[in-house]
Protein backbone atom coordinates (compact mmCIF):
# COMPACT_ATOMS: atom_id res chain seq x y z
CA UNK A 1 0.00 0.00 0.00
CA UNK A 2 1.21 3.51 -0.84
CA UNK A 3 2.29 5.44 2.29
CA UNK A 4 -0.61 7.59 3.39
CA UNK A 5 -1.73 9.10 6.69
CA UNK A 6 -5.55 9.46 6.77
CA UNK A 7 -5.55 11.93 9.67
CA UNK A 8 -9.37 12.12 9.82
CA UNK A 9 -9.27 14.22 6.65
CA UNK A 10 -12.32 14.94 4.51
CA UNK A 11 -13.08 13.99 0.92
CA UNK A 12 -16.21 13.35 -1.15
CA UNK A 13 -17.88 10.62 -3.18
CA UNK A 14 -17.76 12.62 -6.41
CA UNK A 15 -21.04 13.81 -7.87
CA UNK A 16 -22.42 17.33 -7.42
CA UNK A 17 -25.59 18.98 -8.82
CA UNK A 18 -23.77 21.94 -10.37
CA UNK A 19 -23.69 22.56 -14.10
CA UNK A 20 -20.65 24.85 -13.98
CA UNK A 21 -17.45 22.83 -13.45
CA UNK A 22 -15.57 25.87 -12.14
CA UNK A 23 -18.17 26.48 -9.42
CA UNK A 24 -18.20 22.80 -8.46
CA UNK A 25 -14.41 22.65 -8.30
CA UNK A 26 -14.30 25.79 -6.17
CA UNK A 27 -16.76 24.26 -3.69
CA UNK A 28 -14.59 21.17 -3.39
CA UNK A 29 -11.47 23.24 -2.76
CA UNK A 30 -13.23 25.46 -0.22
CA UNK A 31 -14.64 22.64 1.89
CA UNK A 32 -12.57 19.44 1.69
CA UNK A 33 -9.08 18.42 2.76
CA UNK A 34 -8.60 16.05 -0.17
CA UNK A 35 -9.79 17.41 -3.51
CA UNK A 36 -12.15 15.23 -5.55
CA UNK A 37 -12.90 16.06 -9.17
CA UNK A 38 -16.66 16.66 -9.47
CA UNK A 39 -18.98 14.57 -11.61
CA UNK A 40 -21.82 16.74 -12.90
CA UNK A 41 -24.77 14.55 -13.95
CA UNK A 42 -27.19 17.50 -14.15
CA UNK A 43 -24.90 19.24 -16.65
CA UNK A 44 -25.30 16.49 -19.23
CA UNK A 45 -26.60 12.95 -19.66
CA UNK A 46 -23.04 12.11 -20.69
CA UNK A 47 -21.98 12.64 -17.06
CA UNK A 48 -24.36 10.00 -15.76
CA UNK A 49 -22.06 7.63 -13.83
CA UNK A 50 -22.74 4.79 -16.27
CA UNK A 51 -22.57 6.80 -19.47
CA UNK A 52 -19.46 8.65 -18.29
CA UNK A 53 -17.24 5.60 -18.73
CA UNK A 54 -18.94 4.12 -21.79
CA UNK A 55 -16.84 5.68 -24.58
CA UNK A 56 -15.54 3.05 -26.98
CA UNK A 57 -17.10 0.09 -25.18
CA UNK A 58 -17.96 -2.52 -27.84
CA UNK A 59 -21.48 -2.08 -29.21
CA UNK A 60 -22.34 0.93 -27.05
CA UNK A 61 -25.33 3.00 -28.17
CA UNK A 62 -26.48 6.31 -26.68
CA UNK A 63 -29.87 7.57 -27.83
CA UNK A 64 -32.80 9.41 -26.24
CA UNK A 65 -30.87 9.60 -22.96
CA UNK A 66 -30.64 5.83 -22.84
CA UNK A 67 -27.56 3.65 -22.90
CA UNK A 68 -27.40 0.09 -24.15
CA UNK A 69 -25.16 -2.36 -25.99
CA UNK A 70 -26.35 -3.52 -29.40
CA UNK A 71 -25.46 -7.21 -29.52
CA UNK A 72 -27.18 -7.63 -32.88
CA UNK A 73 -24.31 -5.91 -34.63
CA UNK A 74 -20.99 -7.71 -35.09
CA UNK A 75 -18.84 -6.89 -32.07
CA UNK A 76 -15.73 -8.89 -32.94
CA UNK A 77 -13.80 -5.94 -34.37
CA UNK A 78 -14.67 -3.65 -31.45
CA UNK A 79 -13.81 -6.34 -28.90
CA UNK A 80 -10.50 -6.88 -30.69
CA UNK A 81 -9.72 -3.15 -30.42
CA UNK A 82 -10.45 -3.24 -26.69
CA UNK A 83 -8.20 -6.25 -26.11
CA UNK A 84 -5.38 -4.79 -28.20
CA UNK A 85 -5.59 -1.61 -26.11
CA UNK A 86 -5.69 -3.65 -22.92
CA UNK A 87 -2.72 -5.85 -23.80
CA UNK A 88 -0.74 -2.89 -25.11
CA UNK A 89 -1.74 -0.58 -22.24
CA UNK A 90 -2.95 1.95 -24.80
CA UNK A 91 -4.35 4.54 -22.42
CA UNK A 92 -5.29 6.93 -25.21
CA UNK A 93 -8.01 4.40 -26.05
CA UNK A 94 -9.39 4.78 -22.53
CA UNK A 95 -9.47 8.59 -22.41
CA UNK A 96 -12.64 10.13 -20.97
CA UNK A 97 -13.70 13.01 -23.19
CA UNK A 98 -14.31 16.56 -21.99
CA UNK A 99 -18.04 16.28 -22.75
CA UNK A 100 -18.21 13.24 -20.47
CA UNK A 101 -16.31 14.71 -17.51
CA UNK A 102 -16.19 18.51 -17.48
CA UNK A 103 -15.09 18.63 -13.84
CA UNK A 104 -12.14 16.37 -14.46
CA UNK A 105 -10.98 18.31 -17.51
CA UNK A 106 -11.42 21.61 -15.68
CA UNK A 107 -9.03 20.32 -13.03
CA UNK A 108 -6.55 19.02 -15.58
CA UNK A 109 -6.63 22.07 -17.85
CA UNK A 110 -7.44 25.09 -15.70
CA UNK A 111 -6.00 24.46 -12.27
CA UNK A 112 -2.22 24.92 -12.37
CA UNK A 113 -1.56 24.40 -8.68
CA UNK A 114 0.12 21.06 -8.00
CA UNK A 115 -1.52 19.32 -5.09
CA UNK A 116 -0.27 16.76 -2.58
CA UNK A 117 -3.19 14.43 -3.30
CA UNK A 118 -6.30 14.26 -5.52
CA UNK A 119 -9.12 11.71 -5.67
CA UNK A 120 -10.92 10.42 -8.73
CA UNK A 121 -13.55 7.74 -9.26
CA UNK A 122 -14.77 5.21 -11.79
CA UNK A 123 -17.97 3.21 -11.81
CA UNK A 124 -17.35 -0.35 -10.67
CA UNK A 125 -17.76 -3.39 -12.93
CA UNK A 126 -20.66 -4.92 -10.99
CA UNK A 127 -22.75 -1.73 -11.03
CA UNK A 128 -21.80 -0.80 -14.61
CA UNK A 129 -22.40 -4.28 -15.95
CA UNK A 130 -25.77 -4.66 -14.23
CA UNK A 131 -27.05 -1.22 -15.23
CA UNK A 132 -25.96 -1.23 -18.87
CA UNK A 133 -28.17 -3.65 -20.79
CA UNK A 134 -28.33 -5.05 -24.31
CA UNK A 135 -31.06 -4.40 -26.85
CA UNK A 136 -33.27 -6.97 -25.05
CA UNK A 137 -32.71 -5.20 -21.70
CA UNK A 138 -30.52 -8.00 -20.37
CA UNK A 139 -27.62 -6.74 -18.24
CA UNK A 140 -24.36 -7.16 -20.11
CA UNK A 141 -22.75 -8.67 -17.02
CA UNK A 142 -24.75 -11.86 -17.65
CA UNK A 143 -22.92 -12.36 -20.94
CA UNK A 144 -19.55 -13.97 -20.19
CA UNK A 145 -17.77 -12.32 -23.12
CA UNK A 146 -19.10 -8.86 -22.33
CA UNK A 147 -18.55 -9.28 -18.59
CA UNK A 148 -14.85 -9.82 -19.17
CA UNK A 149 -14.82 -6.85 -21.53
CA UNK A 150 -16.50 -4.65 -18.90
CA UNK A 151 -13.77 -5.35 -16.36
CA UNK A 152 -10.94 -4.74 -18.81
CA UNK A 153 -12.63 -1.60 -20.17
CA UNK A 154 -13.03 -0.09 -16.69
CA UNK A 155 -9.53 -1.10 -15.70
CA UNK A 156 -8.20 0.93 -18.62
CA UNK A 157 -10.39 3.88 -17.59
CA UNK A 158 -9.05 3.74 -14.03
CA UNK A 159 -5.45 3.53 -15.21
CA UNK A 160 -5.90 6.44 -17.63
CA UNK A 161 -7.50 8.59 -14.93
CA UNK A 162 -4.76 7.82 -12.42
CA UNK A 163 -2.11 8.79 -14.96
CA UNK A 164 -3.86 12.07 -15.73
CA UNK A 165 -4.30 12.98 -12.07
CA UNK A 166 -0.64 12.30 -11.39
CA UNK A 167 0.02 15.21 -13.68
CA UNK A 168 -1.52 17.57 -11.11
CA UNK A 169 -0.92 15.75 -7.81
CA UNK A 170 1.89 13.93 -6.05
CA UNK A 171 -0.43 11.18 -4.85
CA UNK A 172 -3.75 9.85 -6.12
CA UNK A 173 -6.76 7.96 -4.82
CA UNK A 174 -9.05 6.19 -7.29
CA UNK A 175 -12.38 5.00 -5.94
CA UNK A 176 -14.40 2.25 -7.58
CA UNK A 177 -18.07 3.14 -7.02
CA UNK A 178 -20.28 0.10 -6.52
CA UNK A 179 -23.83 1.07 -5.50
CA UNK A 180 -25.19 -2.21 -6.89
CA UNK A 181 -23.19 -4.17 -4.32
CA UNK A 182 -25.98 -3.29 -1.92
CA UNK A 183 -28.09 -5.85 -3.83
CA UNK A 184 -25.40 -8.55 -3.83
CA UNK A 185 -26.69 -11.78 -2.33
CA UNK A 186 -30.32 -10.93 -3.05
CA UNK A 187 -32.63 -12.41 -5.66
CA UNK A 188 -31.95 -9.30 -7.78
CA UNK A 189 -28.37 -10.31 -8.58
CA UNK A 190 -27.31 -13.79 -9.68
CA UNK A 191 -23.55 -13.39 -9.32
CA UNK A 192 -21.27 -15.64 -7.31
CA UNK A 193 -18.65 -14.37 -4.91
CA UNK A 194 -15.88 -15.58 -7.21
CA UNK A 195 -17.38 -13.64 -10.13
CA UNK A 196 -17.51 -10.43 -8.10
CA UNK A 197 -13.98 -10.96 -6.81
CA UNK A 198 -12.65 -11.57 -10.34
CA UNK A 199 -14.35 -8.47 -11.74
CA UNK A 200 -13.17 -6.24 -8.89
CA UNK A 201 -9.64 -7.64 -8.95
CA UNK A 202 -9.30 -6.83 -12.65
CA UNK A 203 -10.23 -3.18 -12.19
CA UNK A 204 -8.21 -2.72 -8.99
CA UNK A 205 -5.14 -4.20 -10.68
CA UNK A 206 -5.06 -1.16 -12.94
CA UNK A 207 -4.63 1.22 -9.99
CA UNK A 208 -1.04 1.62 -8.80
CA UNK A 209 -1.64 4.24 -6.12
CA UNK A 210 -4.32 4.22 -3.45
CA UNK A 211 -7.54 2.45 -4.36
CA UNK A 212 -10.93 2.66 -2.69
CA UNK A 213 -14.36 1.14 -3.02
CA UNK A 214 -17.60 2.97 -2.23
CA UNK A 215 -20.93 1.31 -1.53
CA UNK A 216 -23.83 3.45 -0.33
CA UNK A 217 -25.95 0.61 1.08
CA UNK A 218 -25.69 -2.59 3.07
CA UNK A 219 -23.63 -5.36 1.52
CA UNK A 220 -21.37 -8.28 2.32
CA UNK A 221 -18.55 -6.13 3.67
CA UNK A 222 -16.32 -9.17 4.11
CA UNK A 223 -16.21 -9.57 0.33
CA UNK A 224 -15.14 -5.96 -0.29
CA UNK A 225 -12.65 -6.06 2.60
CA UNK A 226 -10.98 -9.08 1.02
CA UNK A 227 -10.45 -7.50 -2.40
CA UNK A 228 -7.09 -5.90 -1.61
CA UNK A 229 -8.56 -2.40 -1.76
CA UNK A 230 -6.83 0.25 0.40
CA UNK A 231 -9.90 2.28 1.43
CA UNK A 232 -13.41 1.11 2.26
CA UNK A 233 -16.08 3.83 2.01
CA UNK A 234 -19.42 2.73 3.51
CA UNK A 235 -22.53 4.76 4.21
CA UNK A 236 -21.81 4.92 7.94
CA UNK A 237 -24.72 7.26 8.59
CA UNK A 238 -27.20 4.47 7.87
CA UNK A 239 -25.19 1.23 7.86
CA UNK A 240 -22.41 1.41 10.46
CA UNK A 241 -24.11 -1.42 12.36
CA UNK A 242 -23.79 -3.73 9.35
CA UNK A 243 -20.05 -3.13 9.06
CA UNK A 244 -19.74 -4.04 12.74
CA UNK A 245 -21.02 -7.54 11.88
CA UNK A 246 -17.54 -8.25 10.46
CA UNK A 247 -15.10 -7.35 13.26
CA UNK A 248 -12.53 -10.00 12.32
CA UNK A 249 -12.47 -8.91 8.70
CA UNK A 250 -12.28 -5.22 9.65
CA UNK A 251 -9.46 -6.03 12.07
CA UNK A 252 -7.50 -7.87 9.38
CA UNK A 253 -8.14 -4.98 6.99
CA UNK A 254 -6.72 -2.46 9.48
CA UNK A 255 -3.80 -4.75 10.26
CA UNK A 256 -2.67 -4.67 6.62
CA UNK A 257 -2.93 -0.88 6.55
CA UNK A 258 -6.50 -0.51 5.34
CA UNK A 259 -8.43 2.74 5.82
CA UNK A 260 -12.12 3.34 6.51
CA UNK A 261 -13.64 6.44 4.92
CA UNK A 262 -16.67 6.87 7.15
CA UNK A 263 -19.65 8.21 5.16
CA UNK A 264 -20.99 9.80 8.30
CA UNK A 265 -22.53 12.96 6.80
CA UNK A 266 -25.90 12.24 5.16
CA UNK A 267 -25.94 13.12 1.45
CA UNK A 268 -29.61 14.01 1.65
CA UNK A 269 -31.96 16.56 3.17
CA UNK A 270 -31.24 14.85 6.50
CA UNK A 271 -28.11 16.99 6.68
CA UNK A 272 -30.37 19.98 7.37
CA UNK A 273 -31.44 18.33 10.64
CA UNK A 274 -27.93 17.46 11.83
CA UNK A 275 -25.19 19.51 13.48
CA UNK A 276 -21.44 19.06 13.60
CA UNK A 277 -21.77 17.87 17.19
CA UNK A 278 -24.50 15.36 16.38
CA UNK A 279 -22.46 13.90 13.53
CA UNK A 280 -19.29 13.75 15.62
CA UNK A 281 -21.32 11.79 18.15
CA UNK A 282 -22.63 9.54 15.39
CA UNK A 283 -19.05 8.88 14.29
CA UNK A 284 -18.13 7.87 17.83
CA UNK A 285 -21.12 5.56 17.95
CA UNK A 286 -20.03 3.97 14.66
CA UNK A 287 -16.51 3.19 15.84
CA UNK A 288 -17.94 2.18 19.22
CA UNK A 289 -19.79 -0.67 17.55
CA UNK A 290 -16.41 -2.08 16.51
CA UNK A 291 -14.53 -1.36 19.74
CA UNK A 292 -17.29 -3.23 21.56
CA UNK A 293 -16.22 -6.28 19.52
CA UNK A 294 -12.55 -6.01 20.41
CA UNK A 295 -11.06 -3.58 17.91
CA UNK A 296 -8.87 -0.81 19.33
CA UNK A 297 -10.23 2.71 19.25
CA UNK A 298 -6.85 4.27 18.50
CA UNK A 299 -6.37 1.93 15.54
CA UNK A 300 -9.73 2.94 14.12
CA UNK A 301 -9.10 6.66 14.63
CA UNK A 302 -5.68 6.43 13.00
CA UNK A 303 -7.19 4.72 9.95
CA UNK A 304 -10.18 7.04 9.40
CA UNK A 305 -11.29 9.51 6.77
CA UNK A 306 -14.56 11.47 6.80
CA UNK A 307 -16.93 11.64 3.82
CA UNK A 308 -20.57 12.17 2.87
CA UNK A 309 -22.62 8.99 2.82
CA UNK A 310 -22.93 9.09 -0.98
CA UNK A 311 -22.68 11.40 -3.97
CA UNK A 312 -24.65 14.64 -4.01
CA UNK A 313 -25.55 14.78 -7.70
CA UNK A 314 -29.30 14.41 -7.16
CA UNK A 315 -29.56 17.13 -4.50
CA UNK A 316 -30.16 20.85 -4.85
CA UNK A 317 -27.05 22.98 -5.09
CA UNK A 318 -27.80 24.50 -1.68
CA UNK A 319 -28.14 21.11 0.01
CA UNK A 320 -25.03 19.73 -1.68
CA UNK A 321 -23.07 22.74 -0.49
CA UNK A 322 -24.34 22.10 3.03
CA UNK A 323 -23.26 18.44 2.80
CA UNK A 324 -19.69 19.29 1.76
CA UNK A 325 -19.40 22.16 4.24
CA UNK A 326 -20.59 19.91 7.05
CA UNK A 327 -18.22 17.13 5.99
CA UNK A 328 -15.27 19.52 6.23
CA UNK A 329 -16.47 20.84 9.59
CA UNK A 330 -16.95 17.38 11.09
CA UNK A 331 -13.47 16.36 9.92
CA UNK A 332 -11.92 19.49 11.45
CA UNK A 333 -13.72 18.95 14.73
CA UNK A 334 -12.36 15.41 14.93
CA UNK A 335 -8.87 16.51 13.90
CA UNK A 336 -8.83 19.10 16.67
CA UNK A 337 -9.98 16.55 19.22
CA UNK A 338 -7.48 13.87 18.28
CA UNK A 339 -4.52 15.87 16.94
Amino acid sequence: MTQFEPGLRSLAAGSLPHTDPAAAWQLVQDTLDIATWPQLPKRSFLENMYVQYSERFPGIVLESERIHVDRERALETELERLYIAYLGEDLAYAAVGRDYAAGLHHLLEQDKERRPIVKGQVTGPVSWGLTVVDQDRRPVLYDDVLAEAVAKHLRLKATWMERELRGVADQTIIFVDEPYMSSYGSALISLSQSQVETLMAEVLAGIQGLSGVHCCGNTDWSLLLSTGVDILNPDAYEYADTLALYPDEVGAFLERGGIIAWGIVPASDEVLHETVDSLVERFHQAIGLLTAKGLHRDDLLAASLITPSCGCGSLSVETAERVLQTTGQVARALQERYA
